[in-house]
This record gives C-alpha cells, structure tokens and sequence, in this order.
C-alpha cells in the first residue's frame, strides 16, 4: 500500500471550543514522509509543529499540541478523521491557538476528505505491526489501555462516570471504513456540574448546545441553573429531569462511547505511523491516551526496521520447485526455500538453517555458525526471486552481484534458526541493473543487512 495525501486543500472555519476565538483551519497535501504538521500561519515565521505524542503538552479536555511556546488545542478530531481515511501526510495551517470545534464531532473533517479525494504517492505505507501485547494502566485513574496483535487496526473502549445518566457504555470500530457511519458524528460532551469550573479554568468559551451533548445528571436549584446560563450566554432554561438537555437527540444511545472512541483514534494518531493492532481502552481520556501512544511510540521509534510477519502454517506464495524454475542455483547452493511475500518492489523469502548445510563442518567445527558472505548471498537470491518473477522466459536469465555496500553483521545465525530474507528495490530497474536493500532477521532481529547492486543477464 502507497502512502496518501490529500488530492487537493480544503478549509473548515468555526468557533474554537476553549478560546471562542473564530478560527479557519485549511488542510494541504503534503509530500511523501512528512506525516502531520500543524502550521500557525498567524504568527511571524509560520512555525510547525509535528503531530506526534511526544509534543503533547497538555490534555486538560483536549490534546494540546506545543513546541518552542508555539501550541494548537483540540487537535484530536482532525487527526481521528485524518487516521480513519488512512491519510499519511497532510499539513494543517491554523490561524489560532486551536482547532475548530465545529459541531461537536469529526464528520465535517471527513465529508470534506471524502469531497477532495486522496493520491497515492511514491513511498510505501510504514505500518507499524504490534507482534506482542502492550499494556499501560494508570493506577490513579483505574484506566487501562491494551493493544493487541491483529491484522488491522480496531478499537473497543469502554466508559465508566459516576452518573446517573450517563451508565457504563461501549463502543466498538472493527474497521476504519466504517469510521464515519459509526463514528464520525459522535459529538463531545460535558455535564452541567463541570461547567463552572471549566469556565474557571478558562475553557469551554466557545462551548454551546450545537457543539457538545450537555448532560444533567445531578439536580440543582433554579438559580445555579440561571447562573450557569449566564455564564455560557445562553438564556434560561428550566431543568426539572435529569437527561441531556440538547435540542437535537442523542445520535446513539451509546454517542458519549463512541465520541470517547473517536479521541482515542485522534490520540493514537501521533504515534507517527499506521498501526496494524486491536486497541481495547477501559476508561479513557486524553492524558492516559497521550502516556499510551508515548509508550508505544518509543517501541516505534526503537524500531528501525521489523521483522516480517511469518506464519508456517501457511501456504507458500512460491515454493521451492518454483524458486528452481526461477534461479539457476542447486545444492548446495540454493539458500532460500520459499517465498512468503512478493510484488514489484520488494520480496519476502525464508531459508530454514540446519546442521547439515554443507558448510557447518568447516565453519566452525566447534562453533557452527552460517557464514556472512552466505547471508548475503542468500538475500541476493530472494533479489533474484523478485527481478526475475514477473520476466516472461525467466529460466533464460541469471543475476550477478556488481556491487555490495553498508554491509553490516549484527549476530550469529547457528543451526536452528529460520532466517527470513526481506529484500527490496532502491530504485527502478534501469538498463538491466537492480539495486536492492537487503535484511536477514531471525525472530524479531536483524542479523544482517546489506545493499547490493545486481545485474540481470541473458544466459548464453
């Protein structure tokens, strides 16, 4: 899968939810690897700031993004619909300290990202598979976030407030494409008896009943309701039930659930890259997702390169009488047994290490240990695998080593181990001539990795 960026900009305005500042918000296309930026085009030299967990500087009702004393609020929407449509590059300008709140929810980001269409660029998506389960709980709060293996990414959260209108609740998203059917319009919300205090705390200025589920959930006198009208700017109402008071009903009857499902995508987001895992979240909120995404992030970011995914059980994409008919090496020099990955720009091969490969003997006879020139080598033929594949009469050709640079041994391979051979091109073919980067992994470690400069000739 290519990455993708917006096939053209778009530009949403409205009232930011904390400063009630009128605020326009415009999304560009961005190139290959830049990932998400945030651009404050009101303030002199127009600084970014990237969109990562590590510049998260506060989550006091909302993801705050900040850099050098630069910051942009209530970014968790925005980066929810962006995640969902699987866009990988994109740059934001604002002209304000926050993010739009528009109607409470992120459907108006993504009705836009459906109206300009995506592109596919050059590069390859950078997905980030989780191979083992992670889990952070944050022992004040009793919240818990866990994310499992999976072949794609999905969430379930589970909510839990002290309120007699607001129960426990969950919410599930098997798949992103159902991102904006069963999620998108989950607006946020907030309970009467928060709202003087956030007001205290010089939040929730641009706050009303088009922009939040306002919810009561504990009685008060009719002067405190008059006061907090006022303070809002709303007229009086009478409050004699407890329920939500918003003129428009709820979406779902889970919508709190679903909305708080949305911030965790937003949040994870900044974790930088795609993710292929199964995130369960029992009470979440900004500050225990920000912790979540950093823990992960550091696993990312201590990742250069990972490991293939490899199952035995599955059928060979090529087997070994069909990397035969492809490569001209026999015994006992053929060093890959099948192919488990292959397109047009890289290849996926296994060669399963066994005490009786023919140079064990020699090397060593105390201390078997494959030798690095074979590693190589073996990388070379999964190369050759992926070159000579999509030729019509590959049998009529072979490939020959020109160069090999930046190779670098990182630890032994010995009898027993199954090396997997990840391979792929630099850059197209041009005149015969194929360059390629190599890595050799055993389990979840690169042993070995290489890059290498082939050519492809007629056999005479």
């Amino acid at each position: 899968m290519k990455q993708l960026t917006l096939q053209a900009p778009f530009t949403l305005s409205g009232k930011g939810l904390h400063s009630g500042m009128d605020i326009t918000a415009t999304f560009l296309p961005a190139e290959d690897g830049r990932g998400y930026r945030f651009r404050r085009v009101d303030l002199e030299g127009q600084p970014e700031i990237e969109a990562v967990a590590e510049n998260v500087i506060e989550t006091t009702r909302g993801t705050v993004l900040g850099k050098n004393g630069v910051k942009v609020s209530t970014i968790e929407h925005a980066m929810a619909a962006l995640y969902a449509a699987g866009v990988d590059n994109c740059i934001i300008e604002v002209n304000g300290p926050e993010m739009p709140i528009l109607d409470g929810s992120a459907i108006k980001y993504v009705e836009k990202l459906e109206e300009v269409g995506l592109v596919e660029q050059k590069e390859d998506k950078d997905f980030y598979i989780i191979k083992e389960k992670m889990r952070f709980k944050d022992e004040q709060t009793g919240s818990v976030l866990t994310i499992y293996p999976d072949d794609h990414f999905s969430v379930e959260v589970m909510v839990e407030y002290n309120s007699k209108v607001l129960p426990n609740q969950f919410a599930v998203l098997d798949e992103l494409t159902e991102f904006k059917q069963e999620v998108a319009s989950a607006r946020t919300f907030v309970f009467v008896r928060e709202i003087e205090a956030l007001l205290q705390y010089g939040l929730i200025k641009g706050g009303d009943l088009d922009n939040a589920i306002v919810i009561y959930d504990e009685q008060v006198s009719q002067d405190r309701i008059d006061h907090i009208c006022d303070l809002v700017g709303v007229p009086h109402m009478s409050l004699d039930k407890l329920g939500y008071i918003n003129p428009q009903p709820l979406k779902w009857d889970n919508e709190p659930a679903r909305h708080k499902l949305m911030d965790v995508i937003g949040d994870l987001a900044l974790i930088g890259r795609p993710i292929k895992g199964r995130v369960v979240a029992i009470r979440p909120g900004h500050t225990v997702n920000n912790k979540f995404t950093r823990m992960v992030r550091k696993e990312v970011r201590h990742t250069e390169f990972q490991s293939p995914s490899y199952n035995p059980n599955v059928e060979p994409i090529i087997d070994v009488n069909g990397i035969r008919k492809l490569l001209p090496h026999r015994y006992p020099f053929l060093l890959i047994d099948k192919v488990i990955e292959i397109d047009r720009k890289h290849c996926v091969a296994v060669k399963n290490v066994t005490v009786n490969e023919p140079f064990f003997p020699g090397h060593f006879p105390q201390e078997p240990v494959m030798p690095g020139v074979l590693q190589v080598e073996a990388m070379a033929q999964a190369a050759g695998v992926l070159v000579l594949n999509y030729l019509e009469e590959p049998e009529k050709y072979s490939t020959y080593f020109l160069k090999i640079d930046n190779v670098k041994f990182r630890q032994k391979v010995v009898p027993g181990s199954t090396l997997l051979l990840n391979v792929s091109l630099m850059t197209e073919i041009r005149r015969g001539c194929a360059v390629v980067k190599g890595y050799a992994f055993v389990g979840e470690k690169i042993v070995c990795e290489a890059e290498f400069m082939a050519q492809i000739i007629k056999n005479k």
